[in-house]
């Protein structure tokens, strides 16, 4: 089964960015241009690109949906999920509107199941849900304090109408190249949900474990940024 590679392209105050203790900071990669950034993902044989407003993550504002727009115009060929805390119907709309395919719901919507519930119906299956985990819980990003067990908002979530998939990201690995939390993707797998993987991504040897580990795709940051990771070797390991 093929296993869909998502490039990571972080953006805040329109420029390339990555996290930190403080919030988004502006990286040299690629210029700094994400729309740069696109377009070598898109010539390297990428069909997915996962787009993080990492502003909207840190100021609950969606304040780069004009980069989803200009990379959705200027590359046609190329879907984007687009990401960053979205915890709203607004955020979500907007996204959607300038051109995401999909959005990921941001871990802060399940605290109340009944908003997950209505962001996944007003969303008509184009959204999936992001769990965030730290220290075997869900624990979001940003300024949300959302903190809950895994294992039963995973059971709530196994009833929930319209509910695609979840990208699973390990927070304390996010940034790093230190291997993926393949332990963590193997317990949602036995949910039955179809799960994209995210944190600590460095080599095909990583994407090998996470496909054999059920994973349907991933979510690859700093690995292709920097080019520690070969990105059109693994697309095409990737569509065998």
């Amino acid at each position: 089964m093929p296993f869909t590679l998502f490039p990571a392209i972080d953006v805040t105050e329109g420029r390339l960015g990555a996290y930190s203790s403080d919030g988004p900071v502006p990286i040299d990669a690629f210029g700094g241009d994400p729309i740069a950034a696109a377009a070598a993902f898109s010539m390297a044989g990428a069909t997915w690109l996962h787009v993080v407003d990492m502003d909207l993550a840190f100021t609950g504002e969606v304040r780069n949906a004009d980069v989803i727009a200009t990379i959705v115009a200027g590359l046609p060929q190329v879907r984007v999920q687009a990401s960053g805390g979205i915890a709203t119907r607004d955020a979500a709309e907007t996204m959607l509107d300038a051109g995401a395919s999909r959005v990921v719901l941001g871990s802060a919507v399940l605290d109340d199941p009944g908003t997950t519930r209505e962001l996944l119906g007003v969303t008509s299956g184009r959204a999936i849900v992001g769990i965030e985990v730290d220290g075997g819980r869900i624990r979001a990003r940003g300024g949300s304090g959302v903190d809950l067990d895994l294992m039963s908002t995973l059971g709530w979530l196994a009833l929930t109408p319209g509910l695609q998939g979840l990208l699973v990201t390990s927070v304390a690995r996010v940034g790093g190249l230190g291997g993926p939390d393949v332990d963590t993707v193997r317990r949602v797998m036995r949910r039955g949900f179809p799960v994209l993987a995210a944190g600590g991504i460095a080599s095909l040897e990583d994407l090998v474990a996470l496909r054999e580990a059920g994973a349907v795709g991933a979510v690859i940051g700093r690995a292709v940024s920097e080019g520690s990771l070969d990105l059109g070797a693994a697309l095409r390991w990737a569509s065998v």
